[in-house]
């Protein structure tokens, strides 16, 4: 079940930054509305928080843990460029953009085969 719940909240967070992107291009002055400006932060912390319950329900720190301090690390990435993308323009911004959502593969990489680069 949080695993199911995880899921979903990759899913929202991922499509929450590619439409607060969007916003920031095509219609900046939506990004001032309150709720779009506190919902990622409850998404992502939801996501985080059913991260670490999976971490600790499925013993993972028990055996060979790299995999997640790599994916730690990257979302570190995702969430810097992702700011970045979110406050620059120009090709600044796509660059920033494109090295999130590298970081969001990766770490779904990492997610899926438990091979980390630590």
């Amino acid at each position: 079940m949080i695993k199911l719940i995880h899921l979903i909240f990759i899913v929202t967070s991922f499509a929450s930054f590619n439409a607060r992107i969007a916003f920031s291009v095509f219609k900046p002055g939506i990004l001032q509305n309150k709720i779009i400006k506190i919902s990622p932060h409850v998404i992502d912390t939801l996501l985080l928080l059913s991260g670490i319950t999976l971490i600790f329900q499925g013993n993972w720190l028990a055996g060979e843990y790299g995999w997640i301090i790599s994916k730690f690390i990257l979302l570190l990435g995702y969430i810097a460029f992702g700011v970045m993308a979110m406050r620059m323009e120009g090709a600044k911004r796509w660059l920033a953009y494109t090295a999130a959502i590298a970081c969001f593969v990766y770490i779904f990489v990492i997610a899926i085969t438990k091979h980390g680069f630590i």
